[in-house]
């Protein structure tokens, strides 16, 4: 049985929501081709671990997957650079996940058109340029079946004004996407992980979100992890064009 091919972008911490699913999915038979851009996470995100790449990718070897990454900037334009990368080391892709994100906060007093502009051109931009250039490689490939994912935030927080409305467009265009790309077989869908503890909730924070989830507990990246395992494995085909709040329930939003 072929192994599909998975691009994932974001895959730049231990604990991210990247790292997580790409563990799972080696695990669950894919190969894997992932994107980092640790200078973000130096400077604006929640820390840069440099070392964290290559003892990660000597992990997901030891489950049989076949495993390439690059540093990759989505503000670079390059997405067909990228493309390029990819086949060159593993072959063409068949499941896009576009995990890289831009956030900082910004609320009615501080909002600028500026922060808006660096949300859209990262998260808007630089993302649908490569999603569609995913879809042309996928059809001179001559896939037949396929994913997309973008993984999306929503909710009333007041003080996250740019990032909720620049994913909005994502959440927007998605069924719109799905109707388009389906007669190649790719489906396409917006997954809203609800509040993750993936480096940046400290005790505080995480103990104030615990009694929003039915659970009692706040969301992990291996719960995120589980699901896309799902939607981009054999039997997810089927769910098309959906907003999914994979969020164990969480009442914030």
């Amino acid at each position: 049985m072929t192994r599909p091919l998975t691009l994932i972008t974001g895959v730049s911490r231990s604990k991210g929501i990247g790292a997580a699913v790409a563990r799972k999915l080696a695990a669950a038979g894919h190969d894997l081709y992932l994107t980092h851009w640790s200078p973000f996470d130096g400077t604006e995100g929640v820390g840069a671990e440099p070392d964290f790449i290559e003892s990660f990718i000597d992990e997901l070897q030891t489950s049989g997957a076949r495993v390439a990454h690059e540093p990759y900037d989505l503000l670079s334009g390059d997405a067909k650079g990228l493309l390029d990368r990819v086949e060159a080391a593993l072959g063409t892709p068949s499941r896009l996940i576009n995990n890289a994100t831009y956030e900082r906060h910004v609320n009615v007093d501080t909002f600028t058109t500026e922060t808006l502009r660096r949300h859209y051109f990262i998260n808007n931009e630089g993302t649908l340029d490569l999603t569609f250039a995913f879809i042309e490689r996928y059809k001179q490939a001559g896939h037949t079946d396929g994913r997309i994912l973008f993984m999306v935030s929503g909710g009333a927080d007041a003080s996250n004004l740019a990032y909720i409305a620049i994913k909005g467009m994502l959440i927007a265009i998605t069924p719109a996407l799905a109707n388009g790309a389906g007669q190649y077989g790719i489906s396409v869908n917006a997954l809203d992980p609800g509040p993750t503890d993936s480096g940046w909730i400290d005790d505080a924070l995480r103990e104030q979100l615990a009694p929003l989830f039915p659970h009692g507990r706040v969301g992990t990246p291996e719960d995120t992890a589980r699901y896309v395992a799902f939607l981009v494995g054999p039997d997810g085909a089927w769910i098309n064009g959906q907003h999914l709040h994979v969020d164990g329930g969480f009442v914030g939003r």
